[in-house]
């Protein structure tokens, strides 16, 4: 089999957990043979993980006929065209989330959270709908890199689904931690929103998928019938010294939101996100059925407990991401990369391009999270339901 050749564009922290996964895996022989990004920092990124080749210009990297596969791990408002000109050259794509947003047009009022939710729901709508048809007409695999629907907790929850066949009642998911490092983050023209498009998209699409199981197993057709919502801004509120452990500065973003989704069968569930709750990052799932309840608890989980007093002691021992402190009493992420579901993910896009067979996690996920995602914020800034 010949090996398959990937080209990696970004070198920042989700760049890193990408290559973290390519290093593990096993059956397919495959190479990280390119990298491209606009920083210094990339050499020193290709030089760490051994990659041969460094380019500048993502067109380059497009270029190069040695690579199979694009794994765009960039800034969400550059996915949409990187991901069309990456396919239309005949390389399969990965993409991280989000699929992509609404990040401003020429002649907007600034700042661009201010613009109507209502028409950014639109205009997304009409070019994911576009891009949609562009990756179908390629011929080539996107692979949506939502690591949630590979995560062992989330996996074990649709196998118990599929062989239960019950249905799901209602489901709860989360994705809360206390804010982003990154400037970007708070601003709505670079992320597309602030906590729900960056940590909400985890559990939508967790609850999507599941839905989706279930109704395979059931021979059900499933959907989203309706979204409500509501977004808060809190962050930017808050004296100086409120901001010692809370690290939400959002610009045009929400840094609290919850959404409400109801199904075409009758059936609910409800996700939220948000930039200022302390103690690590949460990623739950919670499903309940008509034969049981499935919690998710993918962090925090007791698969580790710790209660320790001297941090200079432990200064070099990973606990867990966004913890402000190793000391007391703590719940320790073993293997972060495979609790999560980075690890199986880039295993099922490898087989994918190796076996020419569909992934997981593909077009019509991420296409289905962002529109209920931009449902939910024409919701609360309109105050009513949305229906799709």
């Amino acid at each position: 089999m010949k090996a398959i050749r990937v080209g990696l564009v970004g070198s920042g922290f989700v760049a890193e957990l990408h290559m973290h996964a390519y290093q593990r895996v096993y059956g397919v022989d495959v190479l990280v043979a390119a990298v491209a990004a606009r920083g210094d920092a990339v050499t020193g990124f290709a030089k760490r993980h051994g990659i041969a080749k460094v380019y500048r210009d993502f067109a380059d990297l497009v270029r190069d006929p040695e690579v199979d596969v694009i794994d765009i791990c960039t800034p969400a408002a550059l996915h949409a065209p990187m991901i069309l000109e990456a396919m239309e050259a005949g390389r399969h794509v990965i993409c991280e989330k989000p699929f992509t947003g609404y990040f401003g047009r020429p002649g907007d009022a600034l700042p661009i959270g201010k613009l109507a939710k209502a028409l950014m729901y639109e205009r997304v709508s009409e070019e994911m709908a576009a891009t949609r048809q562009r990756i179908a007409a390629s011929g080539r695999l996107f692979m949506y890199a939502e690591n949630w629907v590979y995560a062992p907790a989330v996996a074990k929850t649709a196998e118990i689904l599929r062989a239960t066949r019950d249905k799901i009642l209602f489901m709860k998911a989360e994705e809360s931690h206390s804010g982003s490092h990154a400037g970007h983050a708070a601003r709505w023209d670079l992320s597309g929103g602030g906590a729900l498009i960056r940590q909400g998209c985890h559990p939508l699409s967790a609850v999507l998928y599941l839905k989706q199981v279930e109704a395979a197993a059931r021979g059900e057709t499933i959907a989203i019938a309706d979204v409500t919502a509501d977004v808060g801004h809190m962050g930017n509120r808050l004296l100086p010294e409120d901001h010692r452990y809370i690290l939400s500065h959002p610009v045009d973003v929400e840094d609290w939101a919850m959404m409400n989704l109801s199904f075409t069968d009758g059936t609910k569930s409800t996700i939220f996100a948000g930039d200022m709750v302390l103690g690590g990052v949460r990623n739950l799932v919670e499903t309940y059925t008509t034969g049981g309840v499935l919690n998710a608890n993918m962090c925090p989980n007791t698969g580790m407990v710790t209660y320790l007093t001297d941090e200079a002691k432990i200064e070099s021992v990973y606990i867990t991401e966004k913890v402000d402190r190793k000391t007391g009493w703590q719940f320790v992420c073993l293997e972060e990369a495979w609790t999560r579901g980075y690890i199986q993910e880039i295993q099922d896009f490898m087989e994918c391009v190796a076996y020419d067979r569909q992934p997981l996690s593909g077009v019509d996920l991420a296409f289905d999270t962002i529109k209920a995602t931009y449902a939910a914020y024409w919701s609360a800034e309109d105050g009513k339901r949305i229906t799709l």
